[in-house]
């Protein structure tokens, strides 16, 4: 039986016609590369007899008939040959890059096979990308003609990563059917998938509740700027937040929707480490806490705070070029954050941040399951404190552990972290506003 999400049907560009998609049924056979198909065979073998019989009967008339019959097949696999070094694939990738979870569209466009008579080709598609890698996308295309053709198929990747799509290969045989080829037509392309970006607002104290800064982020000497971004007070809203002097001006309470990034910057610190996470695919404990750091990210950097990504041993994950700051790195953070994978470390890297090496000053840790002596290495190695998100990776799995993130939660917060837990149901933007301290409030990545 089909698998589901089977291609849709290809679009035929002008000068050329396709059919609905064919399903294989199994994996492809070893076959060869050139050659007459049956009919061309049966047609050879009954002008070679025909012209043998016209000889031996003296019937010139039927060895000319046989000797055209006998021809036909030949001719036919030349003109194959031909077509099948004239044919010309281009696979185009829209867009290039996905979020997971969004759909893409892969099109093949055709060209340079005027004599054929009808081509088929099967592309390889990942199945975490939308397609079975059994059951290919595949497609017969009639009547090439000289403008060509094109086709397309949707992909869907639930997941974020790099997928290779591709090779394509083709079948194409001459007008009569008589002789076919098979060919490699496109090597593989990468399909990139970055983890999905929730718009966030506000930010979370990020250092120790020891060092003075407040919730809002700390003071520090100098002037300082002016928070500006301010919304009506809502009911439920805490006083702590009014902004007394544009509730004074307007003449009514104003509340801080956000507040001034912080110059030192920000290292968002994620524990990737297989054995502290639970699940599997798009559910799994990881995948929330990636999409969670993504998110965190994108909404820091286009505050214009700096923004270190590292994981749980301190190096750094991905590359960011020399320079790049602000909304620019937002791609290279995502590239990067695409490629993470689980790592089979079992502990925290106990070194505390070198002297003068401009390490950002504010932790944001987004952690799994954390054993107390993982409590003790990140105090350890950010000795200023933090904020630490922990996922209550229990909640992600039917099997349960004898410490539960409440536990790391208490020590964190005896060290003087700021500690916030999320389970399997809370969304990103929830977890956010917990961390902040605010109701969860709607709106654009700022």
């Amino acid at each position: 039986m089909p698998p589901t999400g089977t291609p849709a049907a290809p679009v035929p560009a002008d000068g050329g016609t396709a059919s609905a998609p064919v399903i294989g049924t199994g994996a492809p056979r070893a076959e060869r590369r050139a050659g007459l198909t049956v009919r061309g065979r049966c047609l050879l073998a009954g002008g070679a007899a025909m012209v043998v019989s016209a000889i031996a009967l003296d019937e010139r008339d039927l060895v000319r008939v046989g000797a055209f019959v006998l021809l036909l097949p030949l001719l036919a696999l030349v003109v194959a040959l031909r077509s099948r070094r004239t044919l010309q694939v281009e696979r185009t990738l829209e867009p290039s890059r996905l979020e997971a979870g969004t759909g893409g569209t892969v099109l093949l466009r055709i060209a340079g096979g005027a004599l054929l008579g009808a081509l088929r080709i099967a592309d390889h598609v990942p199945d975490a990308a939308g397609s079975s890698d059994r059951y290919p996308p595949r497609f017969t295309v009639h009547r090439l003609g000289r403008r060509g053709a094109r086709v397309g198929y949707p992909v869907r990747p639930a997941v974020r990563g790099a997928y290779r799509i591709g090779p394509l290969r083709g079948r194409g045989t001459d007008a009569l059917g008589l002789a076919e080829f098979r060919r490699d037509l496109l090597a593989a392309d990468r399909l990139l998938v970055v983890p999905r970006v929730t718009p966030l607002t506000g930010r979370p104290a990020l250092t120790s509740v020891a060092t003075g800064r407040g919730a809002e982020g700390g003071s520090r000497p100098g002037p300082g700027t002016p928070d500006v971004l301010i919304r009506p007070y809502r009911q439920g809203d805490e006083l702590r937040r009014v902004h007394w002097r544009s509730s004074a001006r307007r003449d009514e309470l104003m509340v801080r929707l956000d507040d001034r990034p912080d110059p030192s910057g920000v290292t968002l610190l994620l524990d990737r480490r297989d054995g502290a996470h639970r699940g599997h695919g798009a559910g799994s404990s990881l995948e929330w806490a990636v999409e969670f750091t993504a998110s965190v990210a994108v909404h820091l950097l286009h505050r214009g705070e700096a923004v270190a990504l590292v994981d749980e041993s301190g190096e750094a994950v991905g590359d960011v070029p020399a320079g790049v700051t602000g909304a620019d790195a937002v791609a290279p953070r995502l590239e990067s954050l695409a490629l993470v994978r689980p790592s089979a470390a079992t502990g925290f890297a106990a070194a505390p941040p070198a002297a003068g090496a401009g390490r950002p000053e504010g932790v944001l840790a987004v952690l799994g399951g954390t054993a107390p002596q993982d409590v003790t290495a990140l105090v350890a190695a950010w000795p200023r404190g933090g904020h630490a998100v922990l996922l209550d990776v229990d909640t992600w799995s039917s099997a349960t552990r004898a410490r539960p993130a409440s536990v790391a939660a208490v020590a964190l917060r005896r060290a003087g972290w700021q500690a916030t837990v999320v389970t399997s149901g809370t969304s990103v933007q929830r977890a956010w506003a917990d961390a902040c301290g605010s109701p969860a409030v709607a709106g654009a990545v700022r």
